[in-house]
Order: structure tokens, then C-alpha cells, then sequence
């Protein structure tokens, strides 16, 4: 059954990423384009583009994707939403299922491959994690994007969640941005990413339904820099109960 399981991984890898480059060569030229627009303008095109793009790719992907709890975002109200991470499949799933426009803090290396880069570098507020200065810059932009009513979505983990248990540890840095800006928190879970793309097989990709669900947003703007620590504890306990409940 195994030995099926996993040639059947195989040609689904195959068509998800078939299926996936032909969609991406459609919205190109419409995502370079978008490029020229100033901001914040052109991150609002851009997400309702990748809402498009999403809508066509992840069905034909065979990928189910139900969103709960939009209603915890209120209307003229940005935040800063911190999104558990598992899977490449997450920033596809988060970035057009949070509602209105916002950005994604990115790894810069990826936005180094061929055509995709382009894409990449639309929705993404992109850091060297290897250098300081990189960062700097990165925290700076976040908060830039904050500044022009963007959401601005963090994976707090730092990196993908390799371990057995619901999260890894939290870094600071989504909630510092938080408490400096005012901006509420609005922690998101997602469920299954790992079951469509596992981390320990190669070139392997399984449909599946993927949920995402919005937590109750946790006020900020009365917080100081000392309350950084605890406000990431409260986020990380709050979410971990989500998951160990829900999974």
C-alpha cells in the first residue's frame, strides 16, 4: 500500500507542479505589470490577483481549502496576523485567505528563481536572515507596511515546524512589531499543509483538504516593550490549545 501511496505522490507532485507553472505563466505579465502601481495599491491588486490564481490552482491541485473565522478582522483595522508554519504550502494558503491586502515576510533566496522571483517578490517583505543589516531593513519595511494599512503576516517559528508537536518556539519579532505599532494580533492555525507537502519525502505531494482558522485578535496598543515576552507566551499558549483541540 505504501509502495502505492508513493508512486501516486509522485504523479501528483508531478501535476500540481505542471498545473501550477502554467497558471503562474498566465498572471506574469499581470503581476509585473502591477508592479508599476505605488503603494499600497499595488499590493491590493496584487492580492486580489492571487486570490484569482489561488482559486483555479487549488482545486486543480485537488486542494480543499476552508477558511474559518474572517469575521475576527474588523473593518479599517489592520493587524498583525502570526500564522503557525509546517509546509511551502502555507504561504500560498495564507497570503489570499487573509482578508484584505497585506505582505508576507519571505525568505530572500527564493525570490532568486527564474520568473517565479517576480511573484514572490510582489507579496513579500524580504529578509537575509544572515545578515544584520537585512533584518534592520526588513523590520523597518514591516512596519512601513503596517503604516499604510496593510495586514502584515509573520510565521513567528522562524522556520517550517520539523518536531511531532503542535509549534516550535516563538521569536520575538512579530510581537516587538506589534507592541511598537498598536497594531492588534491575529493569530491564524492551519491544519493538513504537512499531509500535502510531507518534509521527509522528495518531490512527493498528497491532495488534501487544507483548514485555516482565525483566532480572537489580541489587543496591543496598551502594551510596552517590557510585555513583549509575555504577549508571545500568551499568543503561542493560545494557539497550541487551538491546535491540540482542533487537530
Amino acid at each position: 500500500m505504501n509502495v502505492v501511496k508513493n508512486i501516486l505522490g509522485r504523479i501528483f507532485a508531478a501535476w500540481a507542479l505542471l498545473t501550477f507553472i502554467a497558471t503562474m505563466l498566465i498572471i506574469l505579465l499581470p503581476a509585473w505589470l502591477i508592479g508599476l502601481l505605488p503603494e499600497p495599491k499595488r499590493t491590493h491588486w496584487f492580492i486580489s490577483l492571487s486570490r484569482g490564481w489561488m482559486a483555479v490552482w487549488l482545486p486543480l491541485a485537488g486542494i480543499r481549502l476552508r477558511i474559518k473565522g474572517k469575521e475576527k478582522f474588523k473593518k479599517d483595522q489592520n493587524y498583525v496576523v502570526v500564522c503557525n508554519h509546517n509546509s511551502f504550502m502555507d504561504v500560498p494558503v495564507t497570503s489570499p485567505g487573509i482578508p484584505g491586502a497585506n505582505k508576507t515576510i519571505a525568505k530572500i533566496e527564493m525570490a532568486k528563481i527564474p520568473l517565479f522571483g517576480i511573484i514572490y517578490r510582489r507579496g513579500s517583505v524580504l529578509v537575509d536572515r544572515k545578515s544584520e543589516e537585512s533584518r534592520l531593513k526588513s523590520y523597518a519595511y514591516m512596519k512601513r507596511v503596517l503604516d499604510m494599512g496593510l495586514h502584515m503576516c509573520i510565521y513567528p517559528e522562524g522556520t517550517r515546524n520539523k518536531t511531532n508537536q503542535p509549534l516550535k518556539e516563538f521569536k520575538d519579532g512579530a510581537f516587538r512589531l506589534a507592541v511598537e505599532t498598536g497594531k492588534p494580533i491575529i493569530p491564524a492555525v492551519l491544519f493538513n499543509t504537512k499531509k500535502v507537502l510531507p518534509q521527509h519525502k522528495t518531490f512527493y505531494f498528497w491532495p488534501s483538504k487544507i483548514e485555516m482558522h482565525f483566532l480572537d485578535a489580541v489587543e496591543t496598543d496598551s502594551l510596552q516593550k517590557e510585555d513583549v515576552k509575555s504577549l508571545r507566551e500568551t499568543v503561542f499558549q493560545q494557539m497550541w490549545n487551538y491546535i491540540e483541540t482542533h487537530r
